[in-house]
C-alpha cells in the first residue's frame, strides 16, 4: 500500500514539473489567441514618432483581431538587440543603412518587412538664421555613428559647407572631407542629445525624430534633405523582424496599415513636415 502511495506521488511530481517546465520555456513574443480570438504582437519603438504611429494603427488592427503592444525604447540599439534575443517580434525606428551596419557588426540577419515613413535630416542653430551666416571655424554637431553621420555630411555637402571624396556616399565620415573651405570643426555626439548640445555649438545636424522631441521645428531648420535626393531613398523608417517571422501574417498586416491611407493622413496632420510617408 505504501509502496503503491509512493509511486502515485512520484508520477504526479513529474507531471506537474513537466507542466511548470513547458510554460517556463516558452518565449514571451509567441504569439498566443487569447480568449477573445485575439493575436498579440508586440513591437520596439522610439517614442517620437514611432510609438505614437504605432498606436495609431492599434486601433484599427484590434478590429480585425490583431492586439498590437507597443514597446517604448529611447536609446537606438535595444530595439534591435530585444528583437534578436527574442523578447520583442518586431521593430520600428531604424532605416536600412542602420539596420545592415547593426547586422554586420552583431552577426544577426534582422530583416525589414516594409518602409512607413521618411524624416528629413536638418541644420538647426540658436545663434544663425541662414547657411550662409555660418562663420569660418564654425563647430559643428553631428551624429556620432556611421551611417548618421555620413547622411549628416551629405547634408552639409548639398548645402556647399563642404566637399566629399568622390563617390563615399552613405558610407562617409569626417575622414572623407577634402575640401573645408571655412575651416568648420566637427564636434560627433549621440544622436538623442543634438538638441541638447544645440546652445554649446554654432549648428547641428539632427535627425527628425530627435528634433521633435527636442521641440524643433522642421521649418525652422536652416537647411534639410531633399526630398528628392539620396538620403530621401535611402533612409525610410522601415518596420523590421527576425528571418523566421518575415511571413507571419500579422506582422505583414501591421505594415499594410502603416502604409495605409489613413495611417498617411495622421502623419500629414500631426508633424509638419517632420516626418514624411512614403508614397
Amino acid at each position: 500500500m505504501e509502496k503503491r502511495r509512493i509511486t502515485a506521488l512520484l508520477t504526479a511530481g513529474v507531471l506537474a514539473l513537466g507542466a511548470f517546465t513547458g510554460c517556463g520555456a516558452k518565449s514571451k513574443n509567441t504569439k498566443e489567441d487569447t480568449a477573445d480570438g485575439q493575436t498579440t504582437i508586440t513591437v520596439g519603438a522610439n517614442i517620437t514618432p514611432h510609438a505614437e504611429i504605432l498606436r495609431e494603427a492599434k486601433d484599427i488592427l484590434a478590429k480585425e483581431g490583431i492586439n498590437l503592444e507597443v514597446v517604448e525604447i529611447e536609446d537606438s540599439v535595444t530595439p534591435n538587440t530585444s528583437l534578436a534575443e527574442g523578447s520583442i517580434d518586431a521593430n520600428f525606428f531604424q532605416h536600412q543603412p542602420y539596420l545592415d551596419d547593426f547586422n554586420s557588426q552583431n552577426g544577426t540577419d534582422l530583416v525589414s518587412i516594409g518602409a512607413v515613413h521618411y524624416e528629413p535630416f536638418g541644420l538647426y542653430s540658436s545663434k544663425y538664421t541662414s547657411v550662409d551666416e555660418i562663420p569660418d571655424g564654425a563647430v559643428i554637431a553631428v551624429p556620432n555613428n556611421t551611417t548618421n553621420e555620413a547622411r549628416a555630411l551629405l547634408l552639409l555637402e548639398q548645402e556647399g559647407l563642404l566637399k566629399l571624396k568622390e563617390g563615399v556616399g552613405i558610407e562617409a565620415t569626417v575622414n572623407d572631407i577634402v575640401e573645408n573651405p571655412h575651416n568648420i570643426s566637427f564636434k560627433e555626439a549621440d544622436p538623442a542629445t543634438l538638441p541638447r548640445v544645440l546652445a554649446d555649438v554654432d549648428a547641428a545636424v539632427i535627425n527628425g525624430n530627435y528634433a521633435i522631441e527636442g521641440g524643433l521645428s522642421i521649418k525652422d531648420a536652416l537647411a534639410t534633405e531633399a526630398d528628392d535626393g539620396v538620403a530621401a531613398k535611402t533612409y525610410a523608417n522601415i518596420v523590421v523582424t527576425t528571418e523566421d517571422k518575415k511571413d507571419d501574417p500579422a506582422l505583414q498586416r501591421l505594415v499594410e496599415v502603416l502604409q495605409s491611407d489613413e495611417i498617411k493622413e495622421f502623419i500629414n496632420s500631426n508633424y509638419d513636415g517632420a516626418v514624411v510617408p512614403i508614397s
